[in-house]
């Protein structure tokens, strides 16, 4: 597994605030990376120097014509998962409103149980 260099700190800061306002949410790291929760389930995170957010298929195509898929390791990418591009990243508006699909889609899913 390569070694990953922390995300930028202006990153973590806009995504702390983006995620900040949002109810019913759990912030914890994946992949070493702050990344956030709903019901058990991942919905937007870090990963090296970019924002990823699970979302819907038509929210994701959406984005995909702008972004990618991510892909942790290269030709392995996550389903549901796009990489948001960083004019949109740049943006508080749109970022927030795509957080808050994320997190809707996330609310719409199967609650994973706790491990214990």
């Amino acid at each position: 597994m390569p070694k990953f260099g922390p995300a930028p700190d202006a990153l973590v800061r806009r995504f702390n605030d983006a995620i900040a306002p949002l109810d019913s949410v759990q912030s914890r790291k994946m992949f070493g990376y702050p990344a956030a929760f709903r019901n058990g389930n991942m919905f937007a995170g870090l990963f090296q120097d970019s924002m990823i957010l699970r979302l819907g298929e038509a929210d994701r195509l959406a984005l995909s014509k702008r972004g990618r898929p991510f892909e942790p390791m290269p030709g392995r990418p996550m389903r549901e998962y796009v990489v948001v591009p960083a004019k949109v990243v740049g943006d508080p508006a749109e970022l927030q409103t795509l957080i808050e699909k994320s997190a809707a889609f996330a609310a719409s899913l199967k609650p994973k149980p706790k491990k214990t």
